[in-house]
């Protein structure tokens, strides 16, 4: 039999402020590296995959912010793994989503914690020190930036959409162009600008009427998805079967381009 956390409304606030005031403590972090391109040395996990110590210290520096206040949350890590908690919340944590951004001098990147309580994501933050963009959602409560309220753009047809279109080595080269492909055959602007949390945040924020892709880890999305949704967009099931643990092709939109951007995606595996 499952057993199913009890995490109250009071106890979601408190960590919904937690991960506020750690996005922000850890992207300043993150910032002061960044400007000091002899602090830290760049190396790669695999083609185009790159890494940083940053990466790491940033981790660290979040997951001992929170577990000092919530001791029994689990936590899943883009750089440590990381086991869940049977007798908590999870934290899914992202610590510099675009690194390749990072390690080149970019200034396109973030930090991104999510967190969730039997398998729904209950609060998601993305925080850009580079503009000191704190976006921040609570499941049923909405979406801000900087404490305003966000919405998905209005755009109702995707010949006047921008579409973000991820892209990873995991799906390979095929399946990414024709992906693209079949978006730009639509109309569709795209764009692709090196971090899936801050282009789904972009949703959110009706700077970008979509974003897709053929396969993104739960560290780069689900602290967006929760925006997304919560500024009235759309977002396919990311979490259906092992999303949390092994990823998932997404799309993520404005309301008015769902339909005609699913055609279009047509990504193989989703649930929608």
């Amino acid at each position: 039999m499952e057993t199913r956390l009890t995490v109250d409304a009071s106890s979601l606030q408190s960590r919904f402020l937690a991960a506020c005031a750690v996005g922000r403590e850890a992207g300043q972090f993150a910032k002061r590296r960044f400007l000091d391109r002899t602090s830290f040395t760049i190396g790669f996990k695999g083609p185009q995959d790159f890494i940083t110590e940053v990466d790491g210290e940033v981790e660290r520096l979040i997951q001992s912010r929170l577990i000092e206040v919530f001791p029994d949350d689990g936590f899943i890590r883009e750089e440590g793994g990381g086991l869940a908690s049977a007798s908590g919340a999870i934290w899914v944590v992202d610590p510099i989503d675009g690194t390749a951004n990072f390690a080149r001098g970019t200034p396109f990147y973030c930090v991104s914690i999510a967190c969730l309580v039997d398998r729904a994501v209950e609060v998601g933050i993305i925080y850009d020190p580079m503009l000191d963009e704190l976006f921040c959602a609570r499941r049923g409560s909405g979406a801000w930036l900087n404490g305003v309220p966000l919405r998905a753009a209005a755009t109702s047809e995707l010949g006047r959409a921008t579409i973000e279109i991820g892209w990873n080595m995991r799906a390979g080269p095929a399946r990414f162009l024709s992906l693209a492909q079949r978006v730009i055959a639509t109309g569709a602007g795209t764009i692709r600008a090196g971090s899936g949390a801050l282009g789904l945040a972009y949703v959110a924020a009706g700077r970008r009427d979509g974003y897709v892709e053929n396969h993104i880890n739960s560290w780069d999305c689900l602290a967006g998805n929760l925006l997304v949704m919560e500024a009235g967009g759309y977002v396919s099931d990311f979490l259906a079967g092992e999303g949390l643990r092994k990823g998932n092709p997404l799309i993520a939109c404005a309301p008015g381009v769902k339909q005609a951007l699913i055609e279009a995606a047509a990504l193989e595996g989703i649930v929608l």
